[in-house]
């Protein structure tokens, strides 16, 4: 496993500034936004593939520091009922598609996004039960009229160009836990995996390192998220875990995103580290920082100390008794 870090921590930087600081602290890879929800700060997919010098200097920026593309993500909802908002979603990944492909950049990371209710929505619908009836209807008709259709597509359109998609689950997304996951790559495609971001589960009262164990025996574990989860007990009692309350509004919510090791201990973060290493896991671990109560600079610097301190770099061979 090698630690890197999702680079639009660092957005207001440019890149070359951005890959400076991320090389000072001895990571190895560098996952790039190229559009959908985390912007295209520092890559902008069609300006490079139209422009080769842009792209040799692009390449040269990264090499110069020993860093490797871990992923290039364009978080979007290229699902979305609004088709001028899907349209855009999409087209932003088939040109990150197209230029994972010349990069030679193996994983593409985005949501599998959400259509809404019906052909004439509006805004997208999650479901998150199943009565009454109409929510089980509204399920089954996203995933028949929307989702399995466009992802088998997008699947064929990846084989093509050498590149595999890593969803990221996410509530609000048909894609939310390890069910929905396993569920779009079995009728879809073997190509289509996950990115694991613990900070999504652990919220829904899922187990990490079950989670991890059970994408593996899929082969379906492609990339993975460095962010913590930090639930509000109290608040949970009283109000449950689904919350429409806004992010910044910490004292309310029951729960909130957090850099790891604020929202849960070293020691599960070791755990899941180390189920990684038992799965076979050889990818990046990305830090991404989200914690509305702790600085990027602070955030990223106490994630690398953690990770540095749980990532087993050398395997013991045999023991003895075996």
């Amino acid at each position: 496993m090698k630690l890197g870090v999702f680079a639009v921590l660092f957005g207001d930087r440019p890149l070359d500034e951005a890959l400076d600081l991320i090389s000072s602290h001895g990571l190895e890879t560098v996952e790039i936004g190229t559009g959908g929800y985390v912007g295209n700060a520092h890559c902008n997919p069609v300006e490079l593939l139209e422009n080769p010098t842009k792209l040799q200097a692009f390449q040269q920026l990264l090499k110069e520091r020993n860093l490797e593309i871990s992923a290039l993500s364009c978080h979007g909802n290229p699902l979305h009922p609004n088709e001028e908002l899907a349209r855009a979603d999409h087209q932003a990944f088939r040109n990150t598609v197209l230029l994972a492909e010349k990069l030679g950049v193996e994983t593409v990371v985005t949501f599998s996004g959400c259509p809404g209710e019906s052909e004439n929505s509006k805004f997208p619908v999650w479901v998150t039960c199943t009565w009454p009836d109409d929510h089980a209807t509204v399920v089954e008709w996203q995933w028949k009229e929307r989702v399995v259709p466009y992802w088998t597509e997008q699947s064929e359109f990846l084989r093509q160009h050498g590149v595999r998609v890593a969803i990221e689950p996410h509530p609000g997304f048909v894609v939310y836990n390890n069910e929905t996951a396993l569920r779009l790559r079995n009728e879809c495609g073997n190509n289509i995996g996950v990115n694991f971001d613990p900070s999504h589960l652990f919220w829904q009262n899922m187990d990490p390192v079950a989670s991890i164990k059970e994408l593996a025996k899929y082969d379906a574990l492609y990339h993975f998220h460095a962010k913590d989860t930090a639930i509000d007990e109290q608040n949970v009692a009283t109000n449950g875990v689904l919350d429409t309350k806004p992010y910044s509004d910490e004292m309310n919510r029951s729960w909130i995103f957090r850099t790891i090791g604020y929202g849960n201990s070293e020691d599960t973060w070791k755990k899941i580290i180390s189920a990684l290493q038992l799965v076979g896991y050889q990818g990046a671990i990305s830090i991404e920082h989200e914690d509305s109560l702790m600085s990027v600079e602070e955030g990223f610097q106490k994630a690398v100390g953690l990770l540095k301190n749980s990532i087993i770099k050398e395997k013991v061979g045999e023991m003895w008794w075996a």
